[in-house]
């Protein structure tokens, strides 16, 4: 490493497409990407750009994010996505931020439990997947975290700071990460360690996540590596249990990754009692189109990417989809996607 060159200088990228970062395909040219690999260089990262007055932006696998058209040039938009790592502590797993949820589907297979069966083609990254408390069923992220580490953004130092599962404010898609200027950079498992063979396997997944599978965020391409994964070890004497099917099951059905999206716009409103997507289908929405952009005609609840769609083709939808819901159901329903 050269140390006269600076972080942004030494770790970002220049004139990169967002589009290229996010699994809706949407996204204009950015100043500055950076994709650090490890905590220092996010800490580094952090310092820099408070020295050079340059704004920052995180993410992780942009699977949940709809990027702007127009990116701010004085904004470094930094990408997780080549910060993954499984590390053996003790006898408990340390997954890094950046690391995809559903490899953690193939380490619980692979050590012969089905606690982490829901992450299974969950489209996001750990680090999302706390942020948002991250559900599939009545499976939550919160439900095999043991401990978060995270940097506080606001301190001078940027040091790496821990905090226990229990104290996260982990509720439905929420957490105290929401509320702070905290940076997640990776967690304990309550997952024990199965044996060596199971140490193996996961440091081949992560060597071929790396080889093939991070990639420019396409969800098909997602799809392929993980569903490829399962077959190999079904392929080794570890089938595919009921509950992973059913997953695949449901999301081809939906056509989950026919298209470029970031899955579900809004939150449910429990409190109401029916699911956004049947609210949208009560309103006989699915399938308007503007733009290059589409209201699912098979999920309520996602807006597709069709044509080449612009950020502000999916906006004019997530704002028709508001009002109609406000003017006939009665409330706002809350957007689960996150707008740059």
């Amino acid at each position: 490493m050269n140390l006269h060159t600076s972080a942004v200088d030494r770790l970002c990228l220049r004139n990169i497409p967002l589009s290229s970062f996010s699994t809706y395909s949407i996204g204009g040219a950015a100043n500055y990407v950076a994709l650090p690999e490890t905590a220092e260089d996010l800490v580094e990262l952090y310092q820099d750009c408070e020295k050079k007055g340059l704004a920052w932006y995180t993410f992780g696998m942009g699977s949940n994010i709809l990027f702007p058209d127009q990116p701010n040039p004085e904004t470094v938009f930094i990408s997780l996505k080549k910060f993954t790592e499984f590390k053996v502590k003790g006898d408990r797993w340390f997954v890094s931020a950046g690391t995809p949820m559903s490899l953690l589907s193939l380490l619980g297979l692979s050590g012969n439990t089905d606690i982490l069966d829901f992450t299974f083609l969950l489209p996001g990254c750990l680090g999302a997947g706390i942020y948002m408390n991250a559900k599939y069923n009545q499976r939550e992220i919160c439900d095999i975290i043991d401990t978060v580490y995270y940097i506080d953004l606001s301190s001078k130092t940027k040091s790496v700071q821990s905090i226990p599962s229990a104290e996260c404010k982990f509720a439905y898609k929420q957490s105290i990460f929401q509320h702070h200027p905290w940076l997640i950079v990776g967690a304990d498992l309550n997952i024990p360690i199965h044996s060596e063979e199971q140490i193996e396997y996961v440091s081949s997944l992560v060597t071929a996540w790396k080889e093939r599978g991070n990639h420019p965020s396409s969800l098909p391409h997602f799809f392929s590596f993980f569903l490829g994964e399962a077959h190999a070890l079904a392929g080794k004497g570890i089938p595919t249990p009921q509950s992973m099917l059913d997953i695949i099951k449901y999301r081809t059905s939906k056509r989950h990754f026919d298209y470029p999206s970031c899955g579900s716009v809004f939150k449910n409103n429990y409190d109401y009692g029916v699911a956004t997507g049947s609210l949208v289908d009560q309103l006989n929405l699915k399938g308007t189109e503007y733009g290059g952009a589409i209201i699912s005609p098979h999920h309520g609840n996602m807006i597709l990417n069709q044509n080449h769609a612009k950020a502000s083709d999916v906006l004019y939808l997530i704002d028709m989809i508001t009002e109609a819901i406000h003017k006939q159901f009665g409330f706002v329903p809350e957007p689960e996607i996150v707008l740059v």
